[in-house]
């Protein structure tokens, strides 16, 4: 039967780039995102490339109905998944009470409740199975609290602690679970954010999306528990440990309240 690697905000950013590094290596794909003349496009670029069977799903994931569909036509086709990689996400910015809610429930709807239902659907067939990798994409937000980002940050928090529970439940299944915590990567999501990252555009530290897919790709064939690429990345990530709570609160206040321009 033929296998599939199903990548979740596949049609721009980190989620192509996986997209792409795992076509290079030979896997057949299915993407999933909103927009299907994006999809359209990359599968058939992905798939004459690569010579590999690309297939693709419209789906929006902060629409639990949307869900529900995506996951019963994959069960209905018989489509068998050997790794997942829940890679769609949102951010916003600003002062939690002054955005508008609809926006923070769909943060929720994409970055927690979706992934976690693909992980409860799609990594109990691979425990049946007894074989299969699961990768879900949070952040090096995820290591610490961060105000004027309180929802992005505690939703990236919830991903690497529930990943890394989650493998100690499906490793007697065969069933490995990675975490993929990447620090600024160029990509449209701090513009979809609101966020002016200009003062760091062309530093060391914001690596590119190809950059983060080929350490990603390779650390999966390790079957690495949390993957944080770039050095500088795993510093990041280490630091909080160091310091006080309250000064971890107060620093990443201050950073993230330059990148927003919040007053």
């Amino acid at each position: 039967m033929t296998q599939y690697a199903l990548v979740t905000g596949a049609s721009s950013g980190i989620g192509l780039a996986l997209a792409e590094a795992l076509a290079r290596r030979g896997r057949n794909l299915i993407l999933v995102a909103r927009k299907r003349p994006a999809l359209e496009s990359i599968a058939s670029e992905l798939a004459m490339r690569f010579s590999v069977e690309v297939l693709f799903r419209v789906c929006d994931l902060s629409e639990p109905q949307q869900v529900t569909g995506l996951l019963f036509e994959l069960e209905e086709q018989n489509l068998r998944i050997d790794l997942l990689v829940n890679n769609a996400g949102i951010g916003t910015a600003g002062a939690f009470v002054a955005q508008d809610w609809r926006r923070e429930q769909q943060l929720l709807e994409v970055n927690v409740l979706a992934l976690a239902r693909l992980c409860h659907s799609i990594g109990n067939i691979m425990a049946g199975q007894g074989s299969g990798q699961i990768l879900n994409v949070a952040s090096v937000a995820a290591f610490q609290p961060g105000a004027w980002m309180s929802n992005y940050y505690a939703s990236k928090a919830y991903v690497l602690h529930f990943s890394e529970g989650l493998r100690e439940e499906l490793s007697r299944y065969g069933v490995s679970v990675s975490v993929l915590c990447p620090g600024p990567t160029k990509s449209a999501f701090f513009r979809s954010a609101e966020l002016d990252v200009s003062g760091i555009e062309n530093s060391k530290l914001m690596m590119s999306c190809e950059e983060v897919a080929l350490i990603t790709v390779k650390a999966l064939a390790k079957r690495r528990t949390i993957i944080i690429p770039g050095w500088r990345n795993r510093l990041l990530a280490l630091s909080p440990r160091f310091a006080p709570r309250w000064l971890v609160r107060k620093i990443s206040a201050k950073i993230n309240q330059r990148v927003g321009k919040i007053a």
